[in-house]
């Protein structure tokens, strides 16, 4: 620790000083609450709604919101989101990361923000990694949003653009990075505003953001129809990454089964390409890199393919 966090504190400590008070807030509401039937809880969730028509913010009712959210949640799952976790809470709110290690309650500690931010009745978006951990979540803790009069929608790799939208239209919505990306995309290439899927971006929560932010954006999100590119171009790209030096020239992630190049690599890269990789705004060039890349170090002959007659 330097001599000026010593004296004045670090950024993280000095923002937890202020929210604790907030957690407190949320912490003395939890008889209130547990006296109330189910029905009165569920009640909750409109009454919340007329604060925010009648001109409160999201921070002046987070307290009540955050306290309805655990009791509900000890209702459905049994479990009640510790103080810590309650601070956690505060945190995403603030459109802050809170780390947060294995094993500590990320999905429930998100439920707070998560039901808070529905109340304006916009919609929010749980970011997961992949479909499974998004179904998973959507059917866990979807029931403390279920007992409080929400609906939850779940976005999963297959779904035709009329199973997506009512799950759009939902109070929270569940998916994967790459299916909110591509939705995205393919809503932007519509030639009608009603054959859209999604319904707009208010608020997300994106678990595991190392991984979605860092490591999968890495991956270009592309939508195109055949592009006619010469058979030549992909054995070119071949070809340079059978050249690279696996030790300097990329950076391997084989549990995540990610690949990509150094700035070292990309030189060598452009160098050999007689152009330069990124100046293609349209990402087709970095696409085919990627992909070569990915042949090369991750796709092992007669592990992850096999070549029969030729093909």
């Amino acid at each position: 620790m330097s001599f000026f966090e010593k004296l004045f504190g670090s950024f993280s400590t000095k923002e937890l000083k202020k929210i604790q008070p907030i957690a407190d807030r949320v912490l003395a509401l939890e008889a209130r609450y547990q006296a109330m039937t189910d029905r009165e809880l569920q009640a909750m969730t409109p009454a919340l709604r007329e604060r925010l028509a009648g001109g409160e913010t999201l921070d002046d009712i987070l307290p009540d919101a955050f306290a309805v959210c655990r009791e509900a949640s000890w209702r459905v799952l049994g479990m009640k989101h510790f103080p810590v976790q309650v601070v956690g809470g505060i945190v995403l709110h603030r459109a802050c990361i809170a780390e947060m290690k294995t094993g500590e309650g990320k999905t429930l500690v998100a439920t707070l923000p998560v039901y808070l931010n529905a109340l304006t009745g916009k919609g929010v978006h749980v970011v997961t990694v992949n479909d499974y951990l998004a179904k998973r979540d959507a059917e866990w803790v979807g029931r403390i949003y279920g007992l409080l009069g929400m609906k939850v929608g779940l976005i999963q790799n297959g779904m035709e653009p009329e199973e997506r939208r009512p799950s759009y239209a939902a109070s929270v919505t569940y998916g994967t990075n790459s299916e909110f990306g591509f939705d995205y995309l393919r809503d932007n290439m519509v030639s009608s505003p009603r054959d859209r899927v999604q319904r707009g971006h208010a608020f997300g929560i994106v678990d595991e953001a190392d991984s979605v932010l860092i490591d999968e954006a890495r991956t270009p999100l592309i939508i195109s129809g055949l592009s006619g590119a010469p058979s030549a171009i992909c054995t070119t790209f071949a070809e340079i990454a059978a050249r690279l030096d696996p030790e300097n020239d990329v950076v391997l992630d084989e549990k995540r089964r990610t690949v990509y190049e150094t700035e070292n690599g990309l030189a060598k890269i452009e160098k050999m390409l007689g152009s330069e990789v990124y100046a293609d705004l349209s990402g087709a060039t970095a696409n085919r890199l990627r992909q070569a890349l990915k042949a090369q170090f991750l796709f092992k002959l007669d592990h992850d393919y096999v070549v029969d007659g030729g093909e």
